[in-house]
């Protein structure tokens, strides 16, 4: 496996930087929203390439957290201010479409 960063990935990442603190997008916002790839694309990207980016800004589109990364996303999202309930992110009011603020 090559760890040279592939025009895709520097796409999503790109997007992933963009998203705002206290805000979310799911896997599939990002790729629906690059027009490109699909969820596990975008996963697979943020598990290679994305510790240097807002990784606990991409979730699940129930809300939930990526898998073993629960108590470290949740701890980001209180001090950002991301809208929660339980162990989840309310996307209704959290989920953002790409639009500056």
């Amino acid at each position: 496996m090559t760890s040279d960063l592939t025009p895709y990935a520097e796409r999503v990442l790109d997007l992933v930087e963009r998203i705002p603190p206290g805000r979310v997008m799911s896997y599939g916002d990002v790729a629906e929203f690059l027009g490109e790839g699909g969820p596990r694309q975008v996963g697979r990207v943020l598990s290679v390439w994305g510790g240097g980016v807002p990784w606990w800004r991409v979730i699940r589109t129930d809300g939930t957290p990526p898998p073993g990364h629960e108590t470290e996303c949740l701890r980001r999202w209180r001090e950002e201010g991301t809208p929660v309930k339980g162990a989840r992110a309310q996307m209704r009011t959290a989920r953002w479409d790409g639009t500056p603020l």
